[in-house]
């Protein structure tokens, strides 16, 4: 049996509590120290992180993984422990280096075993029950994030060969987490509250600062993946954070090309191109006072909508209050939109594009990338020859007729499931 941890939430064991007065103390020294480690990794990055507002409770799985309860209000009983015969923790991942490409793969064996799309009642997602444990072992939750069971990168402590082609071979450290948006299994992201909404992105920036700070971590990535046409293993609505050890492929890519471009013009890549759709209009699709959402004019996907704040900020942690806040009408209404192009739910990637933690932090600027594998009600985009093998994309619609439709579509209509 585990209870909630003492000491900063860092991937780091701590004492279980032994009584109700204990556990009370013990909460608040985890949630002050989480807020001083959010800082220290706000500060380590050079941000100033808006103030917590969601009640954070850290607790440890029967295997020793962390997990932590967001809640919009206090009194939630989170001391319930998890009492599952869970077997060990699976070693870390190998990375081994390709010299053709200069990149990092992880080889991650143990990911073959995870759990596949099992039915409704066996969501190892859906709060506890009686005579069906779960990975969340409350019996109700709003936001909950917890460390993957069948990560990609961990920190357990492995040794591998090398193994020679010219390649090398290191540990995959880093962290793996799931992100549960609600506790409703039925439910999309589309569907949250804007309340809902900012609590998921104050525990976006509250993971995406802590993270960051772990030893080894270069980059954060928090990311959603939705529909079986994607290729997901849980339909439950929820997301994932990865802590990588090293600076993602795009990322370097898209940061050299703002290098370049602050050579050439003085002038921020990001900032520009979203200054320049916003005068262009034409492939803007939504926007407030504080976020727009455009296609982009090179869009590699049938429907791919990006979401920028108008102000440049590095990541999640430096959005200000009314930033998070207003984030969640828009971005939902996007969701809609891209359900009501064929009225039913579509298959998408969400992904955050957000600053490394030690490099190009003065180039990045936070933004979401959106995508659907969708180009027609019946049809899919797949990633063929020329995608797959070469990396050149060819997309099926224009960048202005997916923005036109998308700012036609409904926002209101109930969305089908395209396998019912």
């Amino acid at each position: 049996m585990t209870g909630p941890m003492t000491g900063p939430a860092t991937g780091l064991p701590g004492a279980a509590t032994a009584d109700g007065a204990a556990d009370e103390a013990a909460k608040r020294a985890a949630n002050e120290a989480a807020n001083e480690a959010d800082s220290r990794g706000a500060a380590a990055n050079g941000v100033e992180q808006a103030p917590r507002t969601a009640c954070r409770t850290s607790t440890r799985l029967a295997d020793g993984r962390e997990l932590i309860y967001f809640d919009a209000a206090p009194g939630a009983d989170r001391d319930v422990p998890d009492t599952r015969p869970l077997p060990p923790r699976p070693p870390a991942s190998q990375l081994r280096y390709d010299p053709l490409t200069e990149e990092w793969i992880a080889i991650a064996g143990h990911r073959q075993d995870r759990t596949f799309l099992p039915p409704a009642d066996q969501c190892p997602l859906c709060p506890s029950a009686p005579g069906r444990p779960s990975e969340i072992p409350a019996a109700d939750y709003d936001v909950v994030v917890f460390e993957n069971r069948f990560p990609s990168f961990s920190f357990t402590p492995v040794e591998f060969e090398q193994v020679g082609g010219l390649s090398e071979v290191r540990p995959g450290v880093g962290r793996c987490e799931v992100m549960c948006f609600t506790s409703d299994h039925d439910a999309s992201f589309s569907g949250l509250s804007p309340e809902r909404v900012e609590l998921v992105v104050e525990a976006w920036a509250d993971r995406t600062a802590e993270l960051g700070a772990m030893a080894g971590v270069e980059q954060v990535f928090c990311f959603e993946n939705r529909g079986a046409e994607i290729g997901i293993t849980l339909t439950h609505p929820h997301g994932q954070i990865y802590a990588y050890p090293y600076v993602t492929p795009r990322t370097r890519l898209m940061l050299a090309a703002a290098q370049r471009h602050r050579e050439r013009t003085g002038g921020n890549l990001f900032a520009d191109v979203l200054a320049a759709e916003r005068e262009a209009g034409v492939r803007v699709v939504a926007e407030n006072r504080h976020w727009t959402a455009f296609v982009p004019a090179a869009a590699r996907w049938p429907f791919e909508v990006h979401v920028y704040p108008r102000r440049r900020v590095p990541d999640l942690p430096a959005l200000e209050r009314a930033e998070r806040a207003a984030f969640g009408p828009l971005y939902t209404e996007v969701l809609r939109r891209l359900d009501g192009l064929f009225g039913m739910r579509m298959p998408y990637v969400a992904a955050w594009h957000q600053a490394p933690v030690r490099t190009g932090r003065e180039l990045a600027y936070l933004h979401l990338e959106l995508f659907s594998i969708r180009r027609a009600e019946n049809k899919l985009k797949y990633l063929a020859g020329s995608e797959s093998a070469m990396g050149a994309f060819v997309n099926d619609v224009t960048p202005e007729q997916a923005a036109r439709m998308l700012r036609e579509a409904p926002v209101e209509v109930e969305p089908k499931d395209p396998d019912a």
